[in-house]
């Protein structure tokens, strides 16, 4: 009789994953607009200045990386669930099931944001286009280890020691 695994250790699949890195993406923006939108209260609405080419400053750069990488990092601690992993009934942990331990949440997210930073070293010099292509192929090379790994990981998930498991 082949071996049965409960449904909280099935390993998640990648379309599982991505539809739920899409709902993570609206509240992503959502979060991004509101500290936006603070940041040109606070300035005066003098944030970005504009001439012949935009110029974000690196703090604000930086403040905006803080709160996307506080969203995944808080969740995925407390509970292993994004809000958008909720509805589609997944969780990341450790090999063992158990919550990913601050660094383990560090790495994966610095790991899966490897590829937005590439964008903003780029972007200057290959312009907008080309960077969102690289950018594109850089994400799908992140995910592919996914189509092929027993456990479903993809590159940041094996950097960290982390996998997505189905929940039922």
């Amino acid at each position: 009789m082949p071996e049965t695994h409960p449904p909280a250790s099935l390993p998640c699949p990648l379309w599982r994953r991505l539809l739920a890195l899409v709902y993570d993406l609206l509240i992503v923006v959502a979060l991004v607009m509101v500290v936006g939108l603070l940041c040109q209260l606070a300035t005066g609405g003098r944030l970005i200045s504009t001439g012949a080419h935009a110029q974000v400053p690196l703090w604000y750069q930086a403040l905006q990386g803080a709160v996307v990488a506080a969203y995944f990092i808080s969740s995925w601690r407390r509970g292993g669930q994004t809000l958008g992993m909720r509805p589609w009934r997944i969780r990341v942990c450790r090999a063992d099931g158990g919550t990913l331990s601050l660094r383990q949440a560090l790495v994966r997210a610095l790991a899966a944001a490897a590829p937005l930073l590439l964008l903003l070293a780029l972007a200057p010099r290959l312009g907008l286009h080309a960077v969102l292509w690289t950018v594109l192929l850089t994400w799908a090379l992140w995910f592919a280890p996914a189509l092929f790994d027993p456990r479903r990981r993809a590159l940041h998930d094996l950097a960290a020691g982390s996998e997505l498991r189905r929940l039922g």
